[in-house]
């Protein structure tokens, strides 16, 4: 059931109606110009048919308001005919959109909204893991036009079972940020993000285990859409036309990648062995020198690369360093479109070291290992969280901050971007805030 508005907040919300940009005016405009054409033609048909005494003067009379002063006969018809059409404006307006709306949004609110975000700043977002849905939900506030590109070198979980059993790429950073711009996310998280529990079937060998067991339902739901549609690029417009996202997410090539580390397995650095595998790169127990992708030569998705020199601001991270946003960047043909973008480029560091992957790592470690793997000029601002002030174990966890070092190379700006309940979390919120500014 949708709510009901009272009249004053009803009266509140019809005075977006005339909000400047909103595309409402020029049409009401238009339709009142329509009205007056047509009152023309009815007032010169009243006044045919009463000089052809078709038409009794009593009538007549009544028709044209001859019993009221001249002023009111020009201003009553147009005040009660303007607001007709107002209402049957509101009125139209409310069954069209009733589909698409909440139930506790006015109908002028959702058009106001939804024109607001249309004119806002094309961003691009670069990443992977869980950092990058964070990121999206503070920023479709802002704009619709938002363009998340995700890594597809995720071996590990459910979506890596997919990748070796069905060939297909891996879904799950695709379905988290699908949930994180979706219309109606509090629903899409649940549905998306659900995972099938441990089941028995029985096999006649008296083994019990479900074949779904840890597989996520939006990863079915992605690689159920690859099957019908062909390709794994055609089942993600399917999936964001579903789920009505606001915004795109697109992979950074469609070709199969498999990231790849040389790790220092000593203190010293003078042994190092190549590790195989996304999943496989945290574990190693070492510290990672290099990591680059197999094949080095991956051709980037085209969209991407429009995506990204259309751009007005283009954000890397927050997520792992090694394993989410460098197989991005070592994706050649994107790596020189950054370069070469004009776009203002971002790195939001993150706020807690990574164990197995950032160790000991401050915000100029970070800065540093994006500029040895990419080419120069992929940076510009470095945004880095200076609230270190809540406690490490806030949340039931062992947060260890990324100290705000400064880079030699970037300009680095600090801010507090921390959840404080989740100190290891960014604040949706103030990441977006932060990042918009940056424009302004």
């Amino acid at each position: 059931m949708r709510k009901k508005f009272s009249f004053w907040q009803s009266l509140a919300f019809h005075k977006r109606w005339f909000v400047i940009g909103i595309g409402i005016k020029r049409w009401l405009l238009l339709l009142g110009l329509g009205a007056a054409v047509a009152g023309m033609g009815l007032v010169y048909f009243i006044l045919v048919l009463y000089r052809e005494k078709l038409m009794s003067h009593r009538v007549y009379d009544i028709l044209t308001l001859q019993f009221l002063p001249v002023g009111l006969r020009i201003f009553l018809p147009a005040l009660v005919g303007g607001c007709l059409i107002l209402i049957a404006v509101v009125r139209i307006g409310s069954t069209l959109v009733a589909p698409f709306r909440s139930d506790d949004e006015h109908v002028v609110e959702s058009l106001y909204e939804f024109r607001r975000r249309g004119r806002g700043p094309h961003i691009v977002a670069i990443g992977g893991g869980t950092g990058m849905p964070a990121l999206l939900r503070g920023l479709r506030e802002y704009t619709r036009n938002i363009t998340a590109i995700v890594t597809v070198a995720d071996d590990g979980g459910s979506s890596g079972r997919l990748r070796r059993e069905l060939g297909v790429l891996p879904p799950g950073d695709f379905r988290n940020n699908m949930a994180a711009l979706s219309r109606d996310e509090a629903l899409m998280t649940q549905v998306l993000q659900y995972r099938f529990g441990k089941g028995v079937v029985d096999d006649g060998a008296g083994n019990g285990r479900s074949e779904l067991q840890g597989h996520a339902f939006g990863n079915l739901l992605l690689a159920a859409l690859t099957g019908i549609m062909g390709s794994f690029d055609e089942a993600l417009l399917a999936a964001e036309r579903v789920l009505a996202v606001r915004g795109r997410v697109l992979p950074s090539t469609l070709e199969q990648v498999t990231l790849v580390a040389d790790v220092a397995v000593t203190d010293s650095g003078d042994i190092t062995r190549r590790v195989v595998g996304e999943s496989a790169i945290p574990e190693a127990g070492g510290k990672i020198d290099r990591v680059l992708l197999d094949p080095q030569d991956a051709r980037a998705y085209p969209p991407a690369l429009q995506a990204i020199f259309q751009a007005d601001l283009i954000v890397l991270g927050p997520g792992s360093l090694y394993t989410s946003i460098l197989p991005n960047l070592l994706v050649q043909d994107l790596a020189k479109a950054l370069q070469r973008s004009r776009a203002l480029k971002v790195y939001v560091c993150n706020l807690a070291t990574q164990p197995g992957e950032t160790d000991n790592y401050t915000v100029a470690d970070h800065v540093n290992t994006i500029l040895q793997h990419t080419p120069a000029r992929v940076l510009d601002v470095v945004l880095a969280n200076d609230n270190l002030s809540i406690p490490t174990q806030t949340g039931g966890g062992h947060t260890v901050y990324v100290q705000p070092v400064a880079p030699a190379q970037v300009k680095m700006m600090t801010t507090d971007l921390v959840d404080r309940d989740h100190p290891w979390r960014h604040d949706s919120a103030k990441l977006a805030a932060s990042i918009v500014g940056l424009l302004g």
